[in-house]
């Protein structure tokens, strides 16, 4: 059995907002290659847990380990280690075609020879963008402004992909191609991906493990399997837990 190693560790991390505690004592973990999901009702924490990884929440205490050594988040330093962002609504620059999106999710890529082979690439793995390469991206389909998302995401070539709700608003159909993007992406590039979604049949068929927060709070986790079997998941998302 090979033994991956483990990327991204949280230990006891609660962030507060003013005086409300968005999480308390939150402890996960994520290994290379894995797809983790992070399930729970409305205003658990789930998309704060993204946010702090990624230095846009204020950790007020615990520690971040990336690679076993405790890091401080600060945006643009975690791009730069590996950690890529795709927060939830698309946020597409409308207004930039769709090669000049990719460009802007490059940004850390000086040399542009190897951004342009990096576009070439992510542009292979959704074969729609590379037919509206030269288009404004405010003319794309939800669905596709959601793929060009998930690409300005992997310009960094990222170890692990945060994703926030990535089948927001999209219709079932496109669902299923985006999820089957995300498993794509996941056993090609051995990406990890941390996800945050409400659609759990599709996020469960595709994922490794999963935590399941309530009130800002880790209360279940394991394999999709052992979540699935029993009452506990429903308990938590009726508030019976």
């Amino acid at each position: 059995m090979i033994t991956k190693e483990t990327l991204l560790q949280l230990h006891n991390i609660s962030v507060n907002y003013g005086g409300i505690k968005a999480l308390e004592d939150v402890s996960i973990s994520i290994d290379e290659g894995e797809i983790v999901a992070l399930m729970g009702p409305n205003g658990a924490g789930k998309s704060t847990i993204l946010k702090a990884i990624f230095g846009l929440a204020p950790i007020h205490s615990g520690q971040v380990l990336w690679h076993q050594k405790p890091i401080k988040p600060v945006s643009y330093q975690t791009a730069n280690i590996g950690i890529a962002f795709v927060p939830q609504g698309r946020r597409v620059f409308t207004h930039l075609t769709v090669e000049e999106n990719l460009e802007v999710g490059g940004f850390i890529v000086k040399d542009k020879t190897e951004l342009q082979r990096r576009i070439n690439e992510v542009m292979e793995i959704f074969p729609a963008l590379k037919q509206k390469r030269k288009a404004k991206s405010g003319t794309l389909s939800g669905g596709q402004q959601q793929m060009l998302a998930l690409a300005r995401g992997l310009m960094t070539d990222p170890k692990i992909l945060l994703l926030d709700e990535p089948s927001l608003g999209l219709a079932p159909k496109i669902v299923k191609e985006v999820f089957e993007k995300i498993k794509e992406i996941n056993e090609k590039h051995n990406t990890a991906v941390l996800v945050v979604e409400h659609n759990i049949k599709s996020l469960l068929k595709i994922a490794d493990r999963a935590y399941v927060l309530d009130k800002g709070r880790v209360v279940l986790d394991g394999k999709p399997s052992e979540l699935i079997e029993g009452d506990k998941l429903e308990k938590v998302f009726l508030g019976k837990l």
